[in-house]
């Protein structure tokens, strides 16, 4: 795609590497640079979202995952785990921290009497949905300068790109 506006921060970055280090390829920088610059925008965003419902961003993804889930809006600590990507100790605190305020319980596990569920409470559900559609709107909002066309090719772009290797 070629630059069609002015020289953004991205282009300046690029044209002072080019001139310390001209026989590399910078090229990646054109993309890279920029998806570094929306992700801490989109970092900034998401979390005066989260505010909006009285949450953190932490928060906000345990009980997005509860809420993702089938009702009674309950996951194992591992399926927590894993929708989350953080470890045991981290999600053990965060629940603690959940409970605390109300926003999940725990219960018994029925399949496993040794086992524990986390179950997303009304307060929770509360605060998350409102979280949500903070964030709903927010992000639309910032996608309005963009044709719907261009929006589902950079959606198909950004899935091509997550399914790149990186190692």
């Amino acid at each position: 795609m070629a630059n069609t506006g002015p020289d953004d921060e991205v282009d300046l970055l690029i044209d002072a590497w080019s001139t310390r280090l001209p026989d590399v390829d910078l090229t990646p920088l054109d993309v890279f640079s920029r998806l570094r610059r929306v992700a801490l925008r989109l970092g900034r965003l998401r979390s005066a979202a989260f505010r909006a419902g009285g949450l953190a961003a932490w928060e906000f993804d345990v009980l997005a995952a509860l809420r993702r889930a089938d009702p009674p809006h309950r996951l194992s600590i591992a399926q927590l785990i894993d929708a989350t990507m953080i470890s045991s100790a981290a999600m053990s605190h965060r629940i603690d921290g959940l409970v605390s305020r109300e926003f999940v319980a725990r219960k018994a596990n029925p399949l496993d009497g040794r086992g524990v569920l986390v179950q997303l409470t009304d307060e929770g559900a509360r605060h998350v949905d409102a979280a949500m559609t903070a964030l709903a709107r927010r992000e639309a909002e910032v996608l309005e300068g963009i044709d719907p066309t261009d929006r589902a090719t950079l959606a198909r772009l950004l899935r091509a790109l997550l399914d790149a290797p990186v190692d």
